[in-house]
């Protein structure tokens, strides 16, 4: 089925173009990454497509049978009302029961919760709200009643993604998923998680993400926003395959093009002489090769610019003495952070940090600069340490300042390692800055390009150990490869806390994983070789506990165990409600007991009591029966 076509769009803010005259169609299970530097449109893109902006020219023809869902990198709310209501926003039967019944089922009166389940029931809701648990379990979204205006940005990122992938869910047979850096605030467990699920799901997708594993993982297809073959401002090249396959046709569609510039140079130079030579009187056929000349001018001074990040910097010289930690403690009332850790950092070492969020990794970043005290321990840095913090916290400007000038307020050069230094302007142009944006007020600014700015003006200032908490966030795929091609060759020291596994595995030794209660593992490899270990203990695990178990004869033939039946959603619903009518049901009997043994109570009264509580007792014996029955199953 075709979904989508779209022919000739061009968008502009001002006199900047974003993108002109672009075209491209989506068939049902296209699974497409839009890969683009920052600052080039992707998100507006997207927005275009889910109807949230219009463009400056051109046409979208969407299928009328087409819903088209859109996860945004900033996701809007309605701020004042809950979790629950922002989740299951739809007026449907089906949505309001679930609503309903998620509402009423955490400690609500068992009335309630009894009629929930019947209007359930009635609807055969079970296996719909079976998957908004699943969604909900696994990105770790609870307190339903909670206001969003609340919550942190992690939290309202994967409750907006909770959100989206619930409303895809219900009712829809025919589904656009659109999905502007998905992971982002996501831990490991949830990305994967994510991966398996749209592997599972019948949906077609297009994404902007910088997870490469991700990528590889969900998508079957890339698309690159970059300048055409004959210098439009905006051409999409399709790639079919993984990206390391899209990097290598990109590299040879690069050769190939400056090939053909270098060979339109040389017919420049000749066609030049000629158009100098030439006498005023014009021929039809001088006329025709004039006009060829401006078509062979334009493209001999068409420029084939793989912008990339290239530092060959003098860093600061890193001595002997790196840092110690000597048996540190910290805990924040209950919750213990660092329980006695020991380390000696080594001149280039290079430490991924992992761990669930929550566990202390940001507090152990805050120690070791002294940016936090310990509770006790020791701290020892080296005299000669320059520590370069990229922190999740972002840029912070006191004032609207042009990019220059902020720039400017750190140094005015940059030494080289071939000697000499580079001046502020050339060093943004690294970073992707032009001249132009160079001038451009800091708030203007894109959230990439103000994540590049700030990964620049920490890398300006020279440091020799750098610490990267999540630094692949926001920022385009182009600038992280050659980010990571820098960090390669960077001979300090680097402390980096992602979940960008790629990120992780081309960059890191070895890992310091927080497991939590202050422990902290030294693990010798990178992230995958870490994750397999994980899967291989959890493998393992069944097996362990069989051989601890004692063996105990049996005087009858051993008979192989049938699988133990698992409780259905319904019946799980059923014993939670048990759960709560049975002390309801002993509290009320324990009332009524005390009124028939009280001597004032009138005789009318009397009489109905006494046939309450033969239906207490009744309801009793039948609701612990089969609270006992579900209970073997649980």
């Amino acid at each position: 089925m075709h979904y989508v076509s779209a022919e000739g769009l061009s968008k502009s803010y001002g006199i900047q173009p974003l993108f002109e005259k672009i075209s491209f169609h989506i068939e049902e299970g296209d699974k497409i990454a839009l890969v683009a530097r920052n600052g080039t449109g992707k998100s507006t893109l997207l927005k275009i497509l889910a109807g949230k902006e219009t463009p400056d020219e051109g046409k979208i023809w969407i299928s009328k049978d087409v819903d088209v869902v859109l996860l945004e990198q900033e996701p809007s709310f309605a701020e004042d009302k809950s979790i629950l209501d922002n989740i299951f926003f739809h007026e449907h039967p089906l949505i309001r029961a679930i609503k309903e019944y998620e509402a009423v089922s955490e400690g609500g009166d068992p009335d309630k919760l009894n009629a929930a389940i019947i209007k359930m029931d009635d609807l055969g809701a079970w296996d719909f709200d079976a998957k908004v648990k699943q969604v909900l379990g696994k990105l770790n979204i609870h307190q339903l009643h909670q206001p969003v205006k609340s919550l942190s940005g992690g939290q309202r990122k994967r409750v907006a993604l909770a959100k989206t992938l619930i409303d895809i869910g219900f009712e829809h047979k025919h589904v656009l998923l659109i999905m502007d850096e998905p992971t982002n605030h996501l831990d490991v467990e949830m990305v994967e998680w994510l991966e398996h699920y749209f592997d599972k799901e019948n949906v077609t997708l297009l994404l902007v993400t910088h997870d490469r594993y991700f990528l590889d993982s969900t998508c079957t297809e890339i698309w690159e926003m970059a300048p055409g073959p004959g210098g439009e401002s905006s051409y999409i090249y399709t790639h079919k395959g993984d990206y390391q396959y899209f990097l290598e046709q990109k590299a040879a569609r690069l050769e190939n093009e400056q090939a053909s510039i270098d060979k339109a140079r040389n017919t420049y130079r000749r066609e030049l002489e000629w158009m100098r030579k030439q006498p005023r009187a014009r021929t039809t056929k001088s006329k025709s090769r004039q006009d060829n000349f401006y078509s062979v001018e334009k493209k001999a001074k068409q420029l084939v610019v793989e912008e990339q990040l290239q530092l060959d910097m003098k860093m600061n010289r890193l001595g002997g003495k790196v840092a110690e930690l000597k048996k540190l403690y910290k805990s924040y009332g209950d919750k213990v952070i660092l329980k006695g850790f020991d380390y000696t950092f080594k001149k280039g070492e290079r430490v991924g940090i992992a761990g669930k969020n929550g566990t202390g990794k940001s507090t152990f970043l805050n120690i070791l600069q002294g940016l936090e005290m310990p509770d006790s321990g020791k701290v020892n840095i080296g005299d000669t340490v320059i520590f370069g913090n990229y922190s999740q916290q972002g840029l912070v400007v006191k004032e609207d300042m042009r990019v220059i000038e902020f720039v400017k307020d750190i140094a005015e050069n940059f030494p080289l390692a071939s000697g000499g230094s580079m001046s502020a302007a050339q060093f943004l142009q690294l970073f992707l800055f032009e001249p132009d944006k160079q001038y451009t007020y800091i708030s203007k600014l894109s959230g990439g390009e103000r994540r590049r700015l700030h990964l620049l003006s920490i890398l300006f200032r020279n440091p020799n150990f750098l610490i990267l908490d999540e630094p692949t966030n926001d920022l385009d795929l182009p600038t992280l490869g050659v980010l990571e091609n820098f960090l390669t060759e960077f001979q300090g020291c680097l402390l980096i806390v992602s979940h960008d596994r790629y990120f992780m595995d081309r960059l890191v030794d070895h890992l310091f994983v927080f497991e939590g209660e202050g422990v902290i593992r030294d693990f010798p490899g990178n992230y995958s070789q870490y994750r397999a270990e994980e899967e291989r203990n959890k493998k393992a695990e069944p097996v362990a506990d069989q051989k601890t178990k004692p063996d105990v004869p049996s005087p009858v033939a051993e008979q192989p165990a049938s699988p133990k039946r698992q409780l259905s959603f319904k019946e799980k619903r059923e014993f939670e409600l048990l759960e709560k009518e049975i002390p309801a049901l002993t509290k009320e009997k324990e009332v009524v007991t005390a009124k028939l043994n009280d001597g004032s109570t009138p005789y009318e009264e009397l009489q109905q009591l006494s046939v309450r509580i033969g239906e207490i007792t009744r309801l009793l014996d039948e609701k612990e029966l089969r609270w006992l029955e579900l209970s073997e199953l649980q």
